[in-house]
């Protein structure tokens, strides 16, 4: 079933503009204009525009999603490459996000030290930072 672009956008419950965006940045291909009337999205580019989707709420670039669609004509195992370095940029962010909620939960310890501190001579905020 061919669409036109804003059949298209509603469909995939996506802006028009986001369209043309990702055919400006040749993710998508725009279809040929007829004569007469508008132009007409295939099936295919409905399932493109998924994968892309998809693949954004995954945490790909949009730089990597076009390099996965234009693995598709490449072995698998140079999209599982790709995939296994993303799967590892994901741990290492995993793990920088747990190190940062480890120190934000030390902080509110501190910051409650604070707040129940009658001994003006020290703070726990300075003590902590001490050697």
């Amino acid at each position: 079933m061919n669409r036109t672009i804003s059949k298209l956008a509603k469909a995939l419950n996506i802006n028009v503009e986001t369209v043309r965006f990702y055919e400006r940045r040749g993710l998508i291909t725009q279809p040929p204009k007829p004569d007469t009337g508008y132009r007409h999205y295939p099936e295919e580019t409905v399932n493109r525009i998924r994968f892309i989707k998809r693949a954004q709420e995954l945490g790909f670039t949009l730089d990597e999603i076009s390099n996965l669609l234009s693995l598709n004509d490449y072995p698998c195992s140079q999209v599982q490459d790709l995939a296994e370095l993303k799967l590892i940029a994901v741990k290492e962010k995993m793990a920088d996000l747990r190190r940062l909620e480890k120190a934000l939960k030390a902080l509110k310890a501190l910051l409650a030290q604070c707040q129940s501190n009658d001994d003006d001579s020290h703070c726990p905020i300075i003590d902590s930072l001490q050697p």
